[in-house]
């Protein structure tokens, strides 16, 4: 079983990036990239599996190179027989899915995992590549976490290698309000995980609003980072304190720099929605992705 330990992690940046340091682009350097797009800004505010279609609609005119949605969703379009006819008409790949299991109550394990592969098939089924697992929330108030660490790593091993059974990739996605929240508790269960079969896939706005250095965290992870939601954090009124890119505080060109290193890695840019926000969703992608373009970053036509 493979355990991606501090020393482990020093050992792997040091063969596959020959230097500690995160790689520095130069500008006039070509972004290889592929960055897709999360549809969360549009279906936040009502989540509903009816807001997928203005969606990747959105996504696909804007020239993203794929999408990312709720497994639960997927699902729901899936059962109704109307998820091709979506897929063909917008030419949008499926990327991904994400999806919150349960990590630290056992007694649910069985009855989460039989619904995680069935949501993997879905996915599968319809060309995705990666399963996202997002923790249970909790109340962070009084919320011990070294009581439930071995339980959160049983479950995350277990959910992980029935993901990558059915032939897809899989990552812990950490996220405030969770189990998995803060600096010490991503670096406590990545350590601890198998890593052959469990990757990072991380949310750099998240992390940056839970107190961590979103660009640090990436770099000590870079060898197992082949997902990630690319979201911004400026911590204002809207949006639950996230922003457009480049209107915030999260490190995104550091970020997009290190990721590079990986040209096949999926990068989803994600933005929350929230009531009475200033931005329409599409007008949010636009602005994000002309930052994306100022960087190098290309579209599809």
């Amino acid at each position: 079983m493979t355990r991606m330990n501090r020393r482990t992690l020093t050992k792997t940046m040091v063969a596959e990036l020959r230097a500690a340091a995160a790689p520095v682009l130069r500008a006039d350097e070509p972004r290889n990239l592929k960055i897709g797009y999360t549809t969360l800004i549009w279906g936040a505010v009502p989540r509903t599996p009816e807001n997928l279609e203005p969606a990747v609609k959105d996504i696909s005119a804007l020239g993203f190179y794929g999408f990312e949605t709720f497994a639960a969703i997927l699902d729901d379009w899936d059962t109704k027989g109307t998820l091709s006819r979506l897929l063909e008409q917008y030419h949008a790949p499926l990327i991904s899915a994400y999806h919150t299991v349960q990590l630290m109550d056992a007694s649910t394990r069985k009855e989460n995992l039989a619904q995680l592969v069935k949501f993997g098939k879905v996915v599968k089924k319809y060309g995705g590549r990666f399963v996202v697992l997002a923790p249970n929330g909790v109340k962070r108030d009084g919320y011990n976490f070294q009581e439930h660490r071995q339980a959160i790593v049983a479950s995350l091993d277990e959910y992980a290698k029935a993901v990558t059974d059915l032939g897809l990739g899989t990552g812990l996605h950490q996220h405030t309000g969770t189990c998995v929240e803060t600096r010490d508790e991503v670096y406590a269960v990545m350590e601890a995980v198998n890593t052959m079969h469990l990757k990072f896939a991380p949310d750099v706005g998240q992390l940056q609003k839970g107190g961590a250095d979103a660009a640090k965290v990436v770099k000590d992870f870079l060898p197992i980072t082949v997902h990630m939601h690319l979201k911004d954090f400026v911590g204002g009124p809207h949006f639950a304190g996230y922003c457009p890119l480049g209107q915030g505080n999260v490190d995104l060109k550091a970020i997009l720099d290190m990721m590079e290193s990986n040209p096949t890695a999926h990068v989803m840019v994600e933005l929350d929605g929230s009531a009475n926000q200033p931005y329409t969703p599409l007008e949010t992608a636009q602005i994000s992705k002309a930052y994306l373009q100022k960087l190098g970053y290309t579209f599809r036509s």
